[in-house]
Order: structure tokens, then C-alpha cells, then sequence
């Protein structure tokens, strides 16, 4: 008899050739833009880049825009222009603070600028030699724009939490951090803007430098409300942002922002970079890059660069490059650099939105402003809220729900099923295992695809021809399922003897997936997640290479997926970014999983939960067959949602929801049937 080594070890040590373990990324990570094929490549992959950002924020679908109760009171005048408080709430009890600068004298409606204001240490009202906030409102103001520079979260009156401040586990599944509250605030800032009578909505500009200039290049690749966009010193192709304010987990996997800058195109775009940090290179490394894009549009002449000799800012020579830049692209005039007169600004004092305690000179915010826990609760409850009523009555329901969540819930999962014949084999040796009812051939396989490594073992009949075959993922691995002898266990058992090939895994970091030498290195890189897959997302794009080398092995015909233990969510996530190409049948099991409060601690999948988690995926997998089971009452299935998608489906007697745990010949039977 073979050692159970000799079965069922795929070695040697297939982990060291994942790249996800060797080489994971960084925010210094190098990258670049490759170049599209042609402009419809860029158009899929630009539509790829703005779902990105928006699923992984949770603003995909768009939660509702509610009323922004703005106030615009204080005003003081200077030398040729005004200046006014103001303030906004983005959602109910979140604030956005900021001043509007207008021009004295203004007939008709100006173009709006846009201008948050980056990690300068006051924020809006910082003024010193290598940025002025305040500066730049007024010399938008003189050029003939009206000016919001606004706080970023946890800025100035803007202080609900602190700016870096982390919102804890609970806020990953459904998309709450930094990045996204921002990226939201500045969407409603547009909003804002545009429902002044002094604004042309036509006429959108935004700019900001350093953090605000990735709050300026995200919002121009996602409002195509901006017409003109001028990020300051921070397209780079070495270095994406070092705050919690320019990351969130799964946002740049497979992007970057230079790929994130040219979403721009066609529009006008600046881009601004300094000699003293890490924009160094853009004029002669990012800048190409995305003239590229330009071309592709035949508008190479609307995106330029200008660089400054000075260490990181947004300093006078930058302030008026980009004041050409938005007098010729939204004013009509020419697009040299317009000088910026000597002018002091108001004081702070009298540009603060609310007042400050006595003593300890904290902002009083108003009663209605939301703690970080309570945001949390009213952004889930607005998602909840927004994704009930996309639940389908009809097949039309259906398609709608699949068409607004299920890019979302594939972005957020980061896994993708192979095209035909993208999974790299490695044959590793083959055994066979003479048993009670015939032989037994063990192929021992690693699969690749994208820089993930996939150790399994196939294991069919001596005799079998071309048939059947089954995908079967336990959730501690493929050892799971055979005894210490290698022989089969019941689940594996079954399926042979009903006369498929079965196909056993180790999921990223599993049985011979883990590598002690080489540990998934979270707490050594920055913003990990930002640039690679959580564990549980790595491990649902395992499931689908196994799914796609199955499909393309010309010895099978159809393929059942089996999920057992933990494992049971991970394959049910793959069976929805399968598609058409996944399994004929689904079984998953659930147990012990509680589908309120565990995702952040067994599977913290980015913005999973704004984008509908197992609901949606259950409209993806319709009207495939699928057994979920496990799912006992306290565990908060949304087992009436679930039951209503393959109602709508027409196909309800494709679905079995179980509240009891499957026995492994119970599983097999129904995939049998």
C-alpha cells in the first residue's frame, strides 16, 4: 500500500510558488499602466477601475442621495471676493464642513472648483510657503470660480472621529472607512455645488494636492460630473498613498492610480508633481502613461503636466498652473499660469463652522452627529434598506438585482472564474491504490493562475472514461477527506462510486497552501488588504481555478461543487462569480456560520455586506440547482430573500434550504439527484 504521502501530497512545497505568500504588493510597489489594445479596452477596463472603487467603498449601487440640509452663512469680503461657512450632511448626522469662495461682483453662473485639502497640518486653513488652502479659494475666486475647499474626516469642524482613526472589524463587510465616507462627502460636495444658482453645473472642477489629490483623481474617475480635474503631487507610479484616507482593502489588487487618473479621459486633467517627492518621475513616467489614453480619444492635447522644484505642496507656482489650466478649460481664456497677488487670508477664527469648547478647544458639533459606531449602524441600515428593495417579485426584479448588486459582490470578491484554458498545470506524479471494488488512480496536481498556487489531488476509477466529475473543498483541506491511509472518506467515497472523478483542494493557506516559512505577511505591509486578497477572498478564487481546470480536462462532463465546513461559504461565493461556466449543482453547508455578526471575524470580505452577501449570490447562481444547509434559525439566514430569488427565478424546486447539517452521504445524494 502507498504511504498516504505518496497520495495525496502534491510537493514539494507548492506554497513557495504562490506569488500571493512570495511577492505580495505594497503601496511602494511598483506599477504602471499597460496599454490598451484599442479605445474599447480601455472603455472595459476604465468601467472595471470606477465598479472597483465604488463596490469596495460600498457606493455601488449608489446609496441614496438624501436632502443635504446645507448652510451657507458668515459672510466676509476681501479683496475681490467673498467667503462664507458652510455646512453639509452627506448622510443623515455626517457632516462636511468647509468655506465657499465667490467672486464679488459675479452676474451669471461660474464654474465650481471643488478643492479638498489633503494631510496639511491644518487642513482648509493651513497657509504657509508649501500650501495655502485658503490661497487657492481666493485665487479661484479672483480667476471667476466658486470655491468649497472642505475638511476631510476628522479635519477642523469636520471632527465626528479622527482622521486616521480605525472604525474597527465590524466596518469592513460593509465598506465603512476613510476612503469611502470621503469619497462620499466629495460626491455630495458636487451635489452641493451644483444646486447653487452662482454654479454652472457644466462647469465642475476639482483639486486638491497630496491626499487631496486622491480624493481629486478618485472623484473625477467616478463623477463624470468634473469636467476638469488638476490633482497635485500624487499620481505616482511608485508610491499610492500612505494614509487610511487613500486605502481600502481590495481597492488597487489589480489597479493603480495612474490607471485610476486616466478614468479622466477624455476630460481635461493636469498633473501636477514636484522634484522633492515621489512625483519625481511623473512627467516622464506617469504622464505618458496616460497621454496614452488620451490618444485612444484623440484628445492627447487636453492632459498635461507641470513640475515644480520644491519638496511635497501645493505651493504658489502649483496654485497657478493650475489656475490657467482651469481658466482655459473652464473659463475660455488662455491656459498660461495666472499669478497669484499677495493677499492675506481671513482669519481662521472667523472661518470655523462651529464654535469650540472652552478649556479643551474641541469642535462642538451638533447633537445629530454621529459617533463611529452609530454611522456604522445607519450606513448598514441604508444598505439594508436600499438592497430590500431591490429584492425581485418576477424575472424583470431578478435581472435588475443581478444588474445593480452582482458587479458590486464580484468586485468585492476579487475572484474571477479562468477563460478556457487559463489554468496553468503542473503535473506532480500519479498513484494508484488498490482497494475493495477496484483500483484507484491518485493524479497529483498544482494549479496555477494569476500567481496563486492550488495544490489538489484527482482521484477517479482505474477504469473510468470520460464522465462526471466533482469539486469537493473542506474547509481544513483535502486531507479532510481522506482516512490516514489515503484512502477515500464517505464524501469522496460516494462520488466515486456513482462514477465521477473527484477533485479534492488545499485552499490559500491550507494543508500544503500554508508555508510557516513564508506566513501571509499582514502585519509587515501597510494597508495589507489594499493590494491583496483576504484570506477568504483568495480561497473563493481557489475554488473557481479548480473550477475552470475541471471544466477544461477533456476527460469530464459537468462539474457539482461540494463545500463542506467552513469551506461551504467560500464555495457558494464561487458558484455566484462562476456564471454560466460554474457547477451544475451547488451544495453548501453552513453551520455555525452566523450571517449577522461573524463576517467580520470568518469572513471579512470587503463591502460584501452592502453588496447583498449570500442573497445576492443566490441571484448569480439562479436558476442553478443549490442545497444550502446548516442554516439553523439562530444563524440569521436570509433564508425568505433566498427562496424568493428562485421563485422569481421560476425555478424554486432548484433550491433546498436546510436548517439541520447534512450528513456527507446526505450531500451527496442531493448532488446525485
Amino acid at each position: 500500500m502507498k504511504s498516504p504521502s505518496d497520495l495525496l501530497t502534491v510537493g514539494p512545497d507548492p506554497a513557495a510558488g504562490d506569488r500571493r505568500l512570495l511577492a505580495p504588493r505594497a503601496l511602494t510597489t511598483p506599477c504602471g499602466l499597460a496599454p490598451p489594445a484599442d479605445l474599447a479596452d480601455w472603455r472595459r477596463r476604465a468601467t472595471h477601475i470606477r465598479e472597483r472603487i465604488l463596490s469596495v467603498t460600498g457606493l455601488l449601487p449608489s446609496p441614496r442621495r438624501s436632502p443635504l440640509r446645507a448652510r451657507v452663512f458668515g459672510r466676509v469680503e476681501g479683496q475681490g471676493y467673498s467667503v462664507e461657512k458652510v455646512h453639509l450632511e452627506s448622510l443623515p448626522g455626517l457632516f462636511v464642513c468647509g468655506n465657499l469662495y465667490r467672486p464679488l461682483g459675479l452676474t451669471g453662473a461660474a464654474p465650481g472648483i471643488a478643492c479638498p485639502h489633503g494631510h496639511w497640518s491644518q487642513g482648509r486653513f493651513h497657509h504657509d510657503h508649501l500650501g495655502s488652502v485658503p490661497a487657492r479659494g481666493i485665487g479661484l475666486a479672483r480667476l471667476g470660480c466658486v470655491a468649497f475647499a472642505y475638511d476631510m474626516v476628522g479635519y477642523n469642524d469636520s471632527a465626528q472621529f479622527e482622521h486616521r482613526h480605525a472604525f474597527g472589524s465590524r466596518a469592513g463587510p460593509w465598506g465603512v472607512g476613510q476612503l469611502g465616507l470621503q469619497l462620499w462627502n466629495s460626491l455630495r460636495v458636487i451635489d452641493f455645488l451644483c444646486s447653487l444658482s452662482d454654479v454652472d453645473p457644466g462647469r465642475i472642477g476639482v483639486t486638491g494636492a497630496s491626499g487631496g489629490g486622491t480624493q481629486t483623481f478618485l472623484l473625477a474617475a467616478v463623477d463624470d460630473r468634473v469636467a476638469a480635474a488638476a490633482p497635485v503631487n500624487m499620481i505616482s507610479g511608485h508610491m499610492q498613498g500612505g494614509c487610511v484616507c487613500e486605502n481600502q482593502a481590495h481597492l488597487r489588487l489589480d489597479l493603480n492610480n495612474i490607471e485610476i487618473a486616466a478614468c479622466a479621459a477624455p476630460r481635461p486633467l493636469m498633473m501636477v508633481s514636484a522634484t522633492g517627492d515621489w512625483t519625481v518621475h511623473t512627467p516622464y513616467h506617469e504622464y505618458p502613461a496616460v497621454r496614452r489614453v488620451y490618444d485612444l480619444f484623440g484628445a492627447a492635447g487636453r492632459v498635461h503636466t507641470c513640475q515644480v522644484e520644491a519638496e511635497h505642496n501645493y505651493n504658489r507656482a502649483s496654485r497657478e498652473a493650475v489656475y490657467g489650466f482651469f481658466r482655459r478649460y473652464l473659463l475660455g481664456g488662455s491656459g498660461a499660469p495666472v499669478r497669484e497677488p499677495d493677499l492675506d487670508p481671513v482669519d481662521p477664527a472667523e472661518l470655523r463652522v462651529f464654535p469650540r469648547e472652552p478649556g479643551s478647544g474641541r469642535t462642538v458639533m451638533p447633537k445629530r452627529a454621529l459617533a463611529a459606531g452609530d454611522l456604522i449602524d445607519s450606513v448598514a441600515r441604508r444598505a439594508r434598506r436600499r438592497n430590500a428593495l431591490l429584492q425581485p417579485r418576477d424575472l424583470g426584479g431578478l435581472r435588475r438585482l443581478r444588474s445593480r448588486l452582482g458587479p458590486a459582490l464580484r468586485h468585492c470578491l476579487a475572484a474571477r472564474m479562468p477563460a478556457p484554458g487559463e489554468v496553468d498545470l503542473q503535473e506532480r506524479g500519479r498513484e494508484r491504490l488498490r482497494q475493495r471494488g477496484g483500483e484507484l488512480v491518485y493524479e497529483r496536481l498544482l494549479l496555477r493562475l494569476e500567481g496563486g498556487a492550488v495544490p489538489a489531488v484527482m482521484v477517479s476509477a482505474a477504469s473510468a472514461a470520460r464522465g462526471p466529475a466533482a469539486l469537493v473543498v473542506h474547509g481544513d483541506g483535502k486531507a479532510a477527506l481522506f482516512t490516514n491511509d489515503g484512502k477515500p472518506r464517505a464524501p469522496v467515497a460516494a462520488l466515486l462510486r456513482a462514477g465521477h472523478r473527484v477533485l479534492a483542494i488545499d485552499p490559500f493557506l491550507l494543508g500544503e497552501a500554508g508555508d510557516a516559512d513564508h506566513p501571509y505577511p499582514v502585519e509587515d505591509i501597510d494597508h495589507f488588504y489594499t493590494y491583496n486578497p483576504v484570506t477568504a477572498s483568495a480561497r473563493v478564487q481557489d475554488v473557481l481555478s479548480a473550477l475552470g481546470y475541471l471544466r477544461d480536462r477533456p476527460d469530464t462532463d459537468g462539474v457539482r461543487l461540494l463545500g463542506q465546513g467552513r469551506a461551504g461559504l467560500w464555495c457558494l461565493f464561487a458558484a455566484a462569480a462562476a456564471g454560466p461556466a460554474g457547477p451544475r449543482s451547488t451544495c453548501a453547508e453552513v453551520s455555525g456560520f452566523h450571517f449577522e455578526r461573524d463576517w467580520e471575524s470568518t469572513c471579512p470580505i470587503p463591502a460584501v455586506r452592502s453588496a447583498g452577501d449570500v442573497a445576492t449570490a443566490a441571484a448569480l447562481i439562479a436558476p442553478g440547482r443549490l442545497a444550502v444547509h446548516g442554516a439553523s434559525a439562530g444563524q440569521r439566514f436570509p433564508e425568505s430573500a433566498v427562496r424568493r430569488i428562485y421563485r422569481s427565478a421560476a425555478r424554486p424546486e432548484a433550491l433546498t434550504i436546510s436548517r439541520h447539517r447534512w450528513s456527507s452521504e446526505r450531500q451527496v445524494g442531493w448532488l446525485l439527484t
